[in-house]
């Protein structure tokens, strides 16, 4: 069965769909997507690190969860969807805002992406889904802003950008 994406224009209107692999080749088509922070009831954050095999920053660190929403799926659905598919947990989300970005990861492909951002709340361990997932661990937020400032290198450029955010927004 194709994944197929949904292709959005910058006002994240849908334009139509796409298989997820040609959303992602060469300069990437912009699609629509979604970044999950989940933080349990010590404030810490859960982060992962991406499965080697993923196609684009494949053993980097990152947000607790992030993909895309199918064709004719929701984004909530889709959120509450993939954190049990990559996670074996469940929790309640709340969107905080939507952005757009874009980020080349070498010869291999891009992200162009309509983002929106969620937050929830749980203190379930993960149980993960290794195709997805190498490991994951609950990070200090003010421990893993000094740790992306020494080592950025290490993370998704997404999350870093997501993390900037919401601390700005006083989400952490």
């Amino acid at each position: 069965m194709r994944d197929d994406l949904i292709l959005v224009d910058e006002e994240d209107c849908e334009v139509g769909f796409c298989d997820k692999v040609a959303c992602h080749v060469g300069k990437g088509k912009l699609h629509r997507a979604f970044s999950i922070f989940i933080f349990n009831s010590r404030n810490e954050l859960l982060i992962q690190k991406r499965a080697e095999g993923k196609m684009l920053w494949g053993g980097f660190w990152s947000n607790s969860c992030c993909s895309h929403p199918r064709r004719g799926e929701s984004l909530e659905n889709a959120a509450a969807r993939r954190i049990v598919e990559e996670l074996g947990i469940a929790c309640g989300l709340r969107r905080v805002y939507k952005f757009l970005y874009s980020a080349e990861f070498g010869n291999e492909g891009s992200e162009r992406e309509v983002c929106s951002v969620f937050v929830g709340r749980c203190d379930d361990e993960p149980v993960l889904n290794f195709d997805e997932v190498e490991e994951f661990r609950w990070v200090d937020v003010e421990e893993l802003l000094r740790e992306v400032l020494v080592s950025p290198e290490l993370y998704t450029p997404w999350f870093k950008m997501e993390l900037a955010e919401l601390r700005r927004r006083k989400e952490l």
